[in-house]
């Protein structure tokens, strides 16, 4: 999914970063805490795993503190150091939020329109719970049709039912 944020924002910094074969946790660390990469110790590296995977289902800093385990001003200041780092991606969110609220719903990288409920709800609980749904859905449905075309794929070109068969994609 950090690879399909990569497609989805084109944000260079984490394009090269695939590209040139990088540990992404190693190097959001790194560039977060403004260390070298080889300095970066074990619980570094997790805790720029759960910044990661939480920048794509648009944690707050408040979720991200619990998570942690650290103060709410340190988990802000490392989501602000991730967005300064990785610029593209702090705008593709805004603008998955824009478009949600404008279309009341968001698009796969195959075009599937995902629906996005409470979007406008009065209730700020909800209408916040649509906009996380609104940056995570592209991406988690992105992955469902990059994995569905992979097993046409292999359906079509290598399905053998003597010799192989496809039983079950989790």
């Amino acid at each position: 999914e950090l690879r399909i944020l990569a497609h989805l924002s084109q944000d260079q910094n984490l394009i090269a970063a695939f590209n040139n074969d990088l540990d992404i946790h190693t190097l959001t660390a790194s560039q977060i805490l403004n260390i070298d990469a080889d300095k970066v110790s074990a619980e570094e590296r997790r805790n720029a795993k759960a910044i990661n995977f939480g920048i794509i289902y648009g944690m707050s800093p408040f979720g991200l503190s619990k998570q942690l385990g650290i103060f709410q001003s340190e988990a802000k200041q490392y989501i602000e150091n991730y967005f300064n780092q990785f610029p593209s991606v702090y705008d593709y969110l805004e603008n998955t939020k824009v478009f949600a609220r404008a279309h009341g719903y968001v698009n796969t990288i195959q075009n599937r329109k995902l629906i996005i409920n409470n979007i406008h709800n009065k209730n700020f609980n909800l209408r916040q719970y649509a906009e996380r749904s609104a940056i995570n859905a592209p991406m988690q449905g992105s992955a469902s049709d990059i994995i569905k075309l992979a097993m046409q794929t292999i359906y079509k070109d290598i399905y053998k039912p003597e010799k192989i068969e496809i039983i079950m994609q989790v």
